[in-house]
């Protein structure tokens, strides 16, 4: 299946993927649209895209169009504290029973850091869960006798897919922490900025400059290229390539890239 996944997904994009891995099996009937029960084998891959043959048809998205909520590197988003947690409290409070208004609220300030909970990136599916369950995203409105027009945050997708997707987010902001997968989406050489963008990119959050270079040092990650590139007014930055043997030697301890709060 995996041989498959491969060249179906090559033969469609142009991308050929590095790793991959399943990530789940969908097979709910109220989210496909119609009275047939679709079951969804999903897979996480990952590609560069350097390496994507220029395409008219395919291009690249940012998961952030479809869950701009997500997306904290600049603070908390305005979309959040301005529409989505007054909607949210609204529909917790709207339940009928005390019990139920209780859980609903619970389960709020669980998924989306209120009352001085911190925000936990990887739980993108519980968010995204709770904004179907109050209506509040597009694909919770198909088929509804009352299906509002109204503008409803994010890029909506087929059938499940934009779930679909915040698992697959949800998946890879977690194995980011303990194995090198970020590695797969960096070019041959790169400078630390590069990839501490790029798992800034992918959590959603800044990570502490220091610390995530003492720990990329310590644990022997990456080693030196011998070139240089300018990347700021600053001297050249060094340029760096991972290490083969990182993956076997981590494969038991595991291997953590660190998000210390900035």
């Amino acid at each position: 299946m995996q041989s498959g996944l491969r060249a179906w997904v090559e033969r469609q994009t142009g991308h050929p993927l590095g790793y991959i891995e399943q990530l789940y099996t969908f097979a709910d009937r109220d989210r496909t649209g119609d009275e047939r029960v679709q079951i969804s084998i999903s897979y996480l891959g990952l590609t560069r895209e350097e390496q994507a043959e220029r395409s008219a048809a395919h291009g690249w998205r940012g998961w952030y169009d479809y869950f701009p909520w997500e997306d904290h590197r600049a603070g908390v988003p305005a979309i959040l504290p301005d529409l989505l947690l007054p909607r949210l409290l609204v529909w917790a409070d709207e339940a009928e029973d005390m019990n139920t208004r209780r859980d609903r609220r619970q389960r709020v300030a669980y998924a989306f850091g209120l009352d001085d909970r911190d925000w936990n990136e990887e739980l993108v599916l519980q968010r995204y869960e709770l904004l179907y369950e109050a209506a509040l995203v597009t694909e919770a409105k198909r088929g509804r006798p009352d299906g509002s027009p109204r503008s409803l945050p994010g890029r909506p997708m087929t059938a499940d897919h934009r779930r679909i997707l915040a698992t697959g987010i949800a998946r890879l902001r977690t194995k980011i922490k303990y194995r090198p997968v970020v590695f797969e989406l960096m070019p041959p050489a790169f400078t630390l900025l590069q990839l501490q963008r790029t798992v800034e990119a992918l959590a959603g959050r800044l990570v502490h400059k220091q610390n995530f270079r003492r720990l990329i040092e310590q644990q022997d990650l990456v080693e030196e290229t011998g070139e240089t590139v300018s990347e700021t007014r600053g001297p050249p930055a060094k340029r760096f390539r991972f290490r083969q043997t990182v993956q076997a030697e981590r494969t038991v301890a595991g291997t953590k890239l660190p998000l210390s709060r900035a």
